[in-house]
C-alpha cells in the first residue's frame, strides 16, 4: 500500500512545517513502513544549520522515524487522529548518526514493528540515504487519547 502526502494527514495529526514524511513507498500493517522525506534547497531548518554549510539536523531525522512509525502504528491499530487518538514519541534509544544529510537529498525512512505491550510500540528504525545508512534508532511510541 502506498501513501500520498496529502493522504498521510489522515494518519499524523503533524502538519507544515513540522511535518516530514513526502509519502509512503510502501506499508505492511503490523510489520514495517518504508517513507521517504526529501531534502529541499528552501528547508527552513538549513538556514541556521549551518550557514554556508547546510546540514539536515540530525534530531529532526529521529522525528521523521518517529512519524513514519506513527502511521504504521496508526494503520496497525486501524486507527485515525479524527477519532481522539494521539500517537506520541515515548522513548528513543541506540541513536547513531553516520552520515550527514544535505539539501536535494531524499532520506529512506524504515520503520519496523519489534513490539506492543499497553499502547505502547516499540520500533527498529533506520534512515537510508542512496542505500547507505545513515541512522539507527529504537523509537517507543505510545497510542493516548488526544485530549
Amino acid at each position: 500500500m502506498k501513501i500520498k502526502k496529502e493522504d498521510i494527514k489522515k494518519y499524523l495529526p503533524h502538519r507544515e512545517p513540522f511535518l516530514f514524511i513526502d509519502e509512503v513507498v510502501q506499508i505492511k500493517e503490523n510489520k514495517e513502513i518504508h517513507a521517504i522525506k526529501l531534502i529541499h534547497e528552501d528547508e527552513h531548518l538549513l538556514k541556521g544549520h549551518f550557514p554556508g554549510n547546510p546540514i539536515f539536523p540530525g534530531v529532526i531525522i529521529i522525528e521523521a522515524l518517529g512519524q513514519a512509525s506513527g502511521i504504521l502504528g496508526f494503520v496497525s491499530m486501524n486507527k485515525t487522529p479524527e477519532e481522539g487518538s494521539i500517537y506520541v514519541l515515548a522513548g528513543v534509544d541506540k541513536v547513531r548518526f553516520r552520515k550527514r544529510v544535505r539539501p536535494g537529498d531524499t532520506i529512506d525512512l524504515i520503520s519496523k514493528v519489534v513490539g506492543e505491550k499497553r499502547g505502547i510500540w516499540k520500533f527498529d528504525c533506520r534512515a537510508e540515504l542512496d542505500n547507505e545508512l545513515i541512522c539507527t534508532a529504537t523509537i517507543l511510541c505510545a497510542d493516548r487519547k488526544a485530549k
